[in-house]
């Protein structure tokens, strides 16, 4: 197990929210915990899909998995059973609404006034 990958206690509250592992036709899906893991490894580090370490899988199997659950709103379900699990052990503030860790860049003009403005006589 890597460094920020789901501990067993965190994989175990999770396991049950997810689909089926093996879907209905086709051949069976690559673990869901490594896939996850490899997907919260692209979110904690900023990197691209392409960089992600062997260790996870295929980068597009990962990439593809990932994308295919936010389309079919699964992200969103998982969300909302974890916030009802934590609201009913008492583990959820609802008193936070948001939070953004989102940035925004200015452009390069944005910075400010001249550097060297003038100076105003009295």
């Amino acid at each position: 197990m890597n460094r920020g990958d789901l501990s067993n206690e965190q994989w175990e509250r999770l396991k049950p929210l997810l689909p089926p592992q093996k879907p209905h036709t086709g051949k069976p899906n690559k673990d869901h915990r490594t896939v996850i893991n490899g997907i919260l490894w692209v979110l904690r580090t900023g990197a691209p899909w392409r960089d992600l370490p062997r260790d996870y899988g295929k980068w597009q199997s990962v990439a593809t998995r990932f994308y295919r659950w936010q389309k079919t709103g699964i992200w969103n379900q998982i969300l909302e059973n974890l916030q009802a699990i934590a609201d009913q052990g008492g583990n959820l503030d609802w008193k936070v609404h948001y939070v953004d860790g989102t940035v925004i860049r200015a452009h390069q003009h944005a910075a400010g006034g001249k550097k060297t403005a003038k100076k105003m006589k009295n």
